[in-house]
């Protein structure tokens, strides 16, 4: 079963630039981020954040305004996910280009848009369902 989950992104002005996770539920999560730089589509994953804790998924100044998440739990099931579809596989990885997934030998997954708003940092934070946020699915 699928199970719908809340994310919130605010930018944030640490000492340097980064683009940060922050798992702020009860389970392990598994993230994969997917990002335009210089016309050219990259995805990439997974990062294992354990519960309640933050990782940063991309160091220094972002590269791009618009980055895509996909995110799985661990423990409970479920997912954080979204329309833009985009290349993944099981194992870690660094795909190039996001068409024809399955043909080239990857898996597809929804992933959902956060828009940084050009900021050169930006933290988004996965949150249980019952917590205040926006729905993603």
């Amino acid at each position: 079963m699928i199970a719908a989950f809340a994310f919130l992104a605010f930018p944030v002005t640490p000492a340097h630039a980064d683009l940060r996770l922050c798992n702020k539920t009860t389970s392990r999560v598994g993230v994969a981020i997917g990002y335009k730089e210089r016309q050219r589509w990259t995805t990439e994953g997974w990062w294992n954040v354990a519960a309640n804790t933050c990782e940063t998924l991309v160091s220094g100044t972002l590269v791009s305004r618009y980055y895509y998440v996909y995110a799985v739990d661990y423990d409970l099931g479920g997912e954080w996910s979204g329309k833009y579809t985009m290349c993944t596989r099981d194992r870690m990885f660094t795909i190039e280009g996001i068409e024809d997934c399955i043909a080239r030998g990857y898996d597809r997954a929804g992933f959902f848009e956060v828009d940084t708003g050009e900021q050169t940092s930006w933290t988004v934070q996965l949150t249980e369902p019952t917590q205040q946020g926006n729905g993603a699915r």
